[in-house]
């Protein structure tokens, strides 16, 4: 096998797994963040977002729905972190202030950009949940990225 799909390969399988990682951490954030809400009602305000309010009224299949559309929202800034660590590394020369640059761009990303164009729509957000969400950001995805990518960008 040459050696670039070999490669591809391996980074496909390293995005695979580190999704995963970084999706159940961030979702449990959010459940420990959210413990008054529990993790139903988060699911289903996730599904909200392309279901509308009628997913607070759903079953198991908005939950299911939920669970979904977050692993699909933490493979692609996995994906998206993982393939520019080497460009943003060079920039900043500091993995953690890369993952800091990449936590809080998830969080304005999702909240300022994709959140108002759901049927969510754009809401108030007090200052405390921003500082918990980025956090939750920084640790749960952006770190656990960061941390391999820059692992595997120096074996290679």
């Amino acid at each position: 096998m040459p050696a670039t799909k070999r490669s591809r390969q391996n980074t496909f399988k390293t995005i695979l797994w580190l999704g995963l990682v970084s999706g159940t951490l961030d979702a449990i954030a959010a459940i420990l963040l959210s413990l008054k809400v529990g993790p139903v009602v988060i699911f289903k305000f996730i599904a909200s977002g392309f279901f509308g309010k009628p997913a607070f009224a759903g079953g198991a299949e908005m939950v299911i729905a939920g669970i979904l559309f977050h692993y699909l929202i933490a493979y692609a800034f996995t994906w998206l972190f993982y393939v520019f660590y080497p460009f943003t590394y060079k920039l900043f020369k500091n993995k953690y202030a890369v993952a800091i640059i990449y936590g809080g761009f998830a969080w304005i990303i999702m909240n300022m950009i994709v959140m108002p164009f759901t049927k969510i729509g754009a809401h108030h957000i007090k200052p405390a949940t921003i500082v918990t969400g980025v956090l939750a950001l920084i640790i749960c995805v952006a770190l656990p990225v960061v941390l391999v990518a820059d692992k595997k960008n120096r074996a290679s």
